[in-house]
């Protein structure tokens, strides 16, 4: 009963987290980015373009464009993802057509590419804490980097490259490079809101279930593990899984981790670099073990 309560307890914090760093996103973008054609990076930074271009409602856009890179992360991180990736991005393109009526904040372009930026880290920094999504880019780009020696965070910035690219043609030169600085501001934001995230994680979990658990981290993330022998000075005897992963699976590990075992110790760490293959999907593991 009390796990039961205390589940409930952290799904209610983790969506009204959602609803906070939703909203905010779409209060940075349309009062300090987009009325000075500062773009996004990502499908935000696509849909941002093509209303311009257009006259589409960006709302629209984001949804109908996220749809199927919504779809790949499913298939990659579940039906939590899911329902958690749905409600922020339902709530951030309602929020983008409620704040679009709403007046510049400032016209100083170097003030609203700082702080636009900085609002905007927070809040997407607060969605991919919690689970959520509000683009469906790093879905993509985590599937990229399971099947190739790319990180996600290569496939996001080679993305993003592209995209202001195309802004540096259509709006200038100078609207490209204040969306870059834009960019580099948001990122380091939401390392900080996402208590240092970085695009590589390691975990160390300490449980009794360990080769039920280490079957799991693969069926739901793709993610091999490495089991260790531990005995802890009171507990016993226990396993030790260790695993590398990226910032946007850690909240699911940590779900998965408290389903299977209540009494598992997990502790994230920051991998600065990663030296030597490691197993990324299927067919490599089957090489592996024939």
């Amino acid at each position: 009963m009390e796990y039961i309560k205390s589940k409930k307890y952290q799904n209610l914090i983790a969506f009204i987290m959602l609803t906070v760093g939703s909203i905010l996103a779409a209060y940075a973008l349309e009062t300090f980015l987009i009325p000075n054609t500062i773009l996004d990076g990502g499908v935000t930074g696509i849909s941002i373009i093509l209303s311009k271009l257009f006259e589409i409602p960006l709302s629209i856009l984001i949804l109908i464009l996220n749809i199927p890179l919504i779809y790949v992360g499913y298939r990659n991180m579940g039906v939590g993802f899911l329902i958690r990736a749905i409600y922020s991005m339902i709530l951030f393109s309602l929020s983008l057509s409620y704040f679009s009526y709403l007046e510049s904040v400032t016209n100083q372009i170097l003030l609203a590419t700082v702080f636009g930026g900085a609002i905007l880290g927070i809040g997407v920094g607060l969605v991919i804490h919690f689970g959520g999504c509000v683009d469906g880019t790093e879905s993509v780009a985590l599937v990229i980097s399971k099947k190739t020696s790319l990180s996600v965070g290569q496939v996001v910035l080679f993305f993003n490259l592209i995209i202001y690219l195309v802004a540096g043609l259509i709006f200038g030169i100078d609207r490209a490079l204040y969306s870059l600085l834009t960019y580099f501001i948001t990122f380091k934001v939401i390392d900080f809101v996402s208590e240092g995230l970085e695009q590589a994680k390691a975990a160390l979990i300490v449980t009794e279930k360990g080769t039920d658990m280490a079957n799991e981290i693969y069926k739901r993330l793709g993610r091999t593990v490495t089991k260790l022998k531990g005995k802890g000075l009171i507990s016993g005897e226990k396993e030790v899984l260790y695993c590398v992963l990226t910032r946007i699976e850690v909240y699911e590990l940590k779900k998965l981790c408290q389903e299977m075992d209540q009494s598992s110790f997990i502790t994230i760490l920051e991998v600065s670099e990663i030296i030597g293959e490691h197993i990324k999907n299927n067919k490599k593991l089957k090489k592996k073990n024939s």
